[in-house]
C-alpha cells in the first residue's frame, strides 16, 4: 500500500490556516539525528507536502531540560536550503512560569533560537495552577497583532478554560484560540471525543490537532521506548502495551501497519485538522504518509475495528485536562 501524492490540507479551526494532514513534532526528534539526515528528512517532508513543524523551546516547568532540539531544527532548515515561506512553524508558549516569564520574552527567545522572526501559530501549554485567563488571552492577542504569529491554540487545557478563552476573546475584540492540541490515540479518546470538547468543535469553531498518537512509539510496536515519552494520564500505559496485539490484528485486516491504523484512526475524527508525529527516518515518514490514504478509504471501518481499544473510558474526565482523572461516582 503506497501513498504517492502530496499530503492534503485541512483548515486548523475556523480562524486558523490550512495545514497538512500530517505534521512533524520536535520533542526528542532532531537531537536523535545526524545533521545531514535531519536536513534530508526536512527536505523530503516539505516535498511531500508535510510542511508544518511543531517546535518548542523545552526549558520550562517539567520541561526544564535545556534541550537544543529547536536550535537543531533551525540549523536543519538552513542546511536544507529552505526559505521561511517554504514551511509552517508552530511554536509553544509555556504557562509554568507565566507571567514572570512573559509571552513576549518567551517568543523572542524561542524564535531567536530557531533563527526566524515569526511563527505561523503557537500553542499555549498546559498548567496545574490556573493563571489569569483574561491576561493570557490579552497577552497572546497582542503578539498576534505584533506579527509574531497569526493564530494560536491550546495544549491539553480543560474544555471549560477553552470555552472561557473563546468567549472572553470574542467579547473583548481579541483573537480567540483556533485549535486545541490534545493527546489523542486509539487508546486515549475520552477528552477529544467527549461531549465537552465536541461542543467546542461544533459551536466555537475550534479545530483539533492530535498529538502523541503513537504513545511514544508503543502503538508502532516499540513497547518499551528507550527515550523519554509523554505523560500517562490515568495510568493506563501498561494496558496499552497489553492491548497492542489487538491493534496488530486490526492492522492485518487492512494490510497496514499498526502505526498507520493509529494515525488513520485520528484522522477520521471530523474535527481533526492534522496529526503530529515524530519521525527520525525517511522510511518512517513514508510509512506515516500511507496512513492518509488508509484514512480516506477506510476511516469509518477503522474506527469500528479498534472500538475495543478505548482504554481511558471512565478513567479520564472528558471535561478536564489530560492530567485529571475521572471523578469518582457518588
Amino acid at each position: 500500500m503506497e501513498f504517492a501524492e502530496r499530503a492534503p490540507r485541512r483548515r486548523l479551526g475556523v480562524h486558523g490556516p490550512e495545514v497538512p494532514l500530517l505534521a512533524l513534532g520536535s520533542w526528542n526528534t532532531w537531537d536523535r539525528m545526524d545533521r545531514e539526515d535531519a536536513a534530508e528528512l526536512i527536505r523530503l517532508a516539505v516535498d511531500r507536502g508535510v510542511d508544518m513543524f511543531d517546535v518548542a523551546h523545552y526549558n520550562f516547568g517539567p520541561h526544564a531540560e535545556n534541550a537544543v532540539t529547536d536550535v537543531l531544527f533551525g540549523q536543519a532548515v538552513r542546511d536544507a536550503g529552505l526559505a521561511r515561506e517554504d514551511y509552517l512553524l508552530c511554536g509553544k508558549l509555556w504557562l509554568w512560569d507565566y507571567p514572570t516569564s512573559s509571552f513576549a520574552e518567551q517568543i523572542k527567545v524561542s524564535l531567536g533560537r530557531i533563527g526566524t522572526d515569526h511563527a505561523d501559530m503557537v500553542v499555549l501549554g498546559d498548567f496545574m495552577e490556573r493563571p489569569d485567563m483574561r491576561a493570557v488571552v490579552t497577552d497572546v492577542s497582542e503578539l498576534v497583532r505584533a506579527g509574531k504569529f497569526t493564530s494560536w491554540g491550546v495544549n491539553n487545557w480543560s474544555a471549560g478554560d477553552v470555552l472561557f478563552a473563546c468567549r472572553f476573546a470574542t467579547a473583548e475584540g481579541l483573537v480567540p484560540p483556533s485549535f486545541a492540541q490534545l493527546k489523542y490515540s486509539v487508546a486515549r479518546r475520552s477528552v477529544p471525543e467527549g461531549a465537552p470538547y465536541s461542543n467546542l468543535f461544533a459551536h466555537e469553531g475550534l479545530g483539533l490537532q492530535a498529538s502523541d498518537v503513537l504513545e511514544g512509539g508503543i502503538l508502532a510496536g516499540r513497547l518499551e521506548p528507550e527515550r523519554k515519552i509523554g505523560a500517562d494520564p490515568g495510568g493506563i500505559r501498561d494496558r496499552i502495551r497489553a492491548a497492542y496485539p489487538e491493534l496488530q490484528r486490526a492492522a492485518d485486516r487492512f494490510g497496514a501497519t499498526p502505526a498507520q491504523v493509529a494515525i488513520a484512526y485520528c484522522l477520521a475524527h471530523p474535527a481533526v485538522a492534522n496529526v503530529l508525529v515524530g519521525v527520525s527516518r525517511a522510511s518512517q515518514l513514508e510509512d506515516n504518509l500511507t496512513a492518509l490514504g488508509l484514512a480516506a478509504r477506510h476511516g469509518a471501518e477503522l474506527r469500528d475495528a479498534v472500538a475495543g481499544l478505548w482504554l481511558d473510558r471512565g478513567v479520564v474526565d472528558p471535561a478536564a485536562s489530560w492530567g485529571t482523572d475521572a471523578p469518582v461516582p457518588r
